[in-house]
């Protein structure tokens, strides 16, 4: 399918097309301030080359082979607004890989979900829509918190399917919300002046939504079954692990410091073997704030603040007016209650969700699971920011088979005992092979490393700190410190961290980071291998999942396909689709990586991609859909024959608010864009076959 040239609203001069106002309310602005890691852990580029003992294990570099796909490349990384060039490539086509037998969509900027030819979509549930029997029905004009906490949540981000034994086509879909955009929630909204009302609605709007839902021949529709749920900003949690009763986490309003209140900022999550749902709390530091002005109470440590990104001035939903707990000098432990990797029950609506503190405390945005043959269970997760780090948890206890009240109780504590480690890379390419232009060196982008272990958890709370010159407790806490004095390897924001269910092998998003290479930061290295990064790159890890050593690729480095500084796992760059700031990741049964993308910098909407990671084909990208204008693409499931993908916050853009909106996605006309989760299906078949 030849691309054509794309007149888009929006240039953002090659960066990522991320607005501010997402910026603001999402991470505090976090891109705009400087990077919290001031650690001066080594680059690969000081490092004395490992020996690579393992270099058997790796791939090369895949050779140039014939394909189809969208057709071409995006003038993306230029400082202007080219149109995009059309494929002059004559080469045939060959078979696409089982799954991706599909025609590309192309890079585009309409306010809809755009699908590949014969294939159709609904909208399975938007911002708003009733949750709880009794709910009222979605009215923008009179949202309120008692309606809110009946309703499906804003901006949804991770989402998961989890069948309904004895039930056939009836799942619990669980869904949670990142964060509250009030400026596209409240029509009239004054950012300097939020009300009461305001607060209380947005704090019932973030957390997590479980909803009963029925497969159709019209997709996925909701059903007010007994399982639906809703958690929110209040609901209770209940803190557990080393972190659990420690000075750190005790405030005036639970002083046993085991009781929080309230999750915010989920990103990413998974859903275990045992039949729960993990969610990492990301940007929770911009929740909290304090008057201009204010002073710090003591004692406070204004490092372990900083490494935070918290900062003692009004926040930007000014929530720390409404309640004692978002406020810094009235509640400074508050913070440290944020931050972790929580996990939820969706089979008892009556159950406390728990905070793991053993799987450590930073920016988690993902939390997912794989078992070994041993029946080892190792948790993954990555620490959103720009030069943190990745991280496993590889747990002591193994699963009790079964879902009753004892197996569940037993299986929830399966994260609470075991070894945090962090991720330090390293590679023997030649220092003089990798100067930040992104050129492929020879035999591709590739090493080796080691997990560095940082706590270790026993029953009851009990942990053993590896890291000298902290306690068990400070690790799990604060546990940014702890990687840094181990001297982890600094990445590109490490995002969704997914292991493929077919072959084990680890795959992470590293979605940008613009700061690579600037002065005082760290330069470039094998695995981050480009300045000024703004379109990321795929991690591929061959990890020894229960011990400490691994081999590593990049399997993409994203961007525009017509410049040098992109590589396409060797595939024919004139024949992918072009890909931009990789974020949430799946896979299908055939063993492709799907992904989606979040702030894409090639002047095209984000949107959902499939890629092969075998054979002549590896590295094939191909665009099955994108999502409507100003919004992200999140939690995409793959199924046998049904795709579904969470679009968050449809039509913000800095010049917009709901009283002048730039999208009106799902309803068109005059409604209002609300975030939704959509299913996507093909009559009659497969999902690319």
């Amino acid at each position: 399918m030849p691309l054509v040239p794309l007149n888009l609203l929006i240039s953002h001069d090659g960066r990522s097309a991320r607005q501010r106002v997402t910026c603001r309310y999402r991470c505090g602005d976090a891109c705009a301030h400087p990077a919290p890691n001031t650690s001066d852990n080594a680059y690969f580029g000081d490092l004395v080359r490992d020996a690579v003992s393992r270099r058997s294990a790796l791939k090369a570099a895949g050779v140039a082979v014939l394909a189809v796909g969208a057709g071409s490349s995006l003038a993306a990384c230029a400082k202007d607004t080219t149109p995009v060039a059309q494929s002059t490539s004559t080469s045939a086509a060959p078979t696409p890989p089982a799954g991706m037998n599909f025609s590309a969509v192309a890079p585009n900027s309409e306010d809809a979900v755009v699908i590949p030819a014969g294939y159709q979509q609904s909208v399975v549930i938007s911002w708003g829509d009733p949750v709880l029997p009794g709910a009222p029905a979605f009215d923008v004009a009179n949202q309120s918190a008692d309606a809110q906490r009946q309703q499906f949540g804003f901006n949804n981000d991770f989402a998961g399917l989890l069948p309904i034994d004895g039930s056939p086509n009836h799942y619990l879909l669980v869904v949670n919300h990142e964060y509250t955009t009030e400026r596209f929630m409240f029509p009239g909204y004054d950012e300097k002046r939020p009300t009461r009302a305001q607060f209380e609605t947005a704090v019932a709007a973030h957390g997590l939504t479980v909803v009963e839902v029925e497969r159709t021949s019209a997709g996925l529709k909701p059903v007010m079954g007994r399982y639906n749920r809703r958690i929110t900003a209040d609901s209770v949690f209940t803190l557990v692990g080393p972190a659990a009763g420690t000075a750190f986490v005790k405030t005036a309003a639970d002083p046993s410091g085991r009781t929080v209140t309230g999750t915010v900022n989920n990103c990413s999550g998974g859903i275990t073997p045992w039949g729960t749902v993990l969610s990492g709390e990301e940007n929770f530091n911009s929740y909290f704030g304090a008057a201009e002005g204010a002073q710090a109470p003591t004692p406070v440590d204004a490092d372990r603040w900083k490494r935070y990104g918290v900062k003692l001035k009004p926040s930007e939903r000014l929530w720390e007016t409404f309640d004692p707990r978002f406020d810094l000098t009235k509640s400074p432990n508050e913070v440290n209650r944020f931050g972790y990797v929580l996990e939820v029950n969706p089979w008892d609506p009556t159950s406390t969700p728990v905070k793991h503190t053993a799987m450590g405390r930073f920016k988690h945005e993902a939390a997912t699971i794989h078992v070994t043959p041993g029946g080892t269970v190792v948790a993954y997760s990555g620490d959103d920011e720009r030069f943190d780090y990745l991280y496993k948890f590889v747990s002591d206890k193994k699963i009790a088979p079964g879902r009753d009240a004892a197996a569940m109780a037993q299986n929830m504590t399966i994260l609470d005992e075991g070894t945090l480690y962090v991720a330090k890379l390293s590679s023997d390419i030649p220092a003089g092979q990798i100067d930040g232009s992104g050129t492929v060196p020879d035999g591709g982008f590739r090493g080796s490393g080691t997990w560095i272990a940082l706590l270790r958890s026993g029953p009851g709370g009990a942990a053993e700190s590896l890291v000298p010159g902290m306690t068990p407790q400070e690790v799990a806490v604060f546990t940014r410190f702890a990687a840094d004095k181990a001297g982890a390897t600094k990445m590109d924001r490490p995002e969704d961290f997914e292991a493929n269910p077919r072959t084990g092998k680890l795959y992470v998003a590293l979605t940008n980071n613009d700061d690579r290479g600037a002065p005082g930061k760290a330069g470039p290295d094998a695995a981050n291998p480009r300045n000024d990064n703004k379109n990321g790159q795929v991690l591929e890890i061959t990890d020894d999942h229960a011990g400490t050593a691994f081999t590593w690729d990049l399997l993409l480095v994203c961007g525009d396909p017509a410049a040098a500084d992109t590589y396409y796992g060797g595939f024919d760059k004139a024949k992918v689709s072009p890909i931009s700031c990789p974020d949430n990741l799946a896979f299908d049964k055939h063993g492709n990586l799907w992904i989606s993308t979040d702030g894409n910098a090639l002047d095209s909407n984000d949107g959902l991609f499939a890629v092969a990671l075998d054979g002549p084909n590896r590295g094939e990208t191909r665009q099955f859909l994108t999502v409507p204008i100003g919004a992200e693409t999140c939690g995409p499931i793959v199924l046998d024959d049904l795709v579904t993908v969470s679009v968050q916050h449809p039509g913000e853009h800095d010049d917009n608010s709901i009283d002048d909106p730039l999208s009106n996605w799902p309803e068109g006309g005059n409604g209002t864009a609300r975030p939704s989760v959509v299913a996507v299906w093909k009559p009659g078949g497969n999902i690319g076959v």
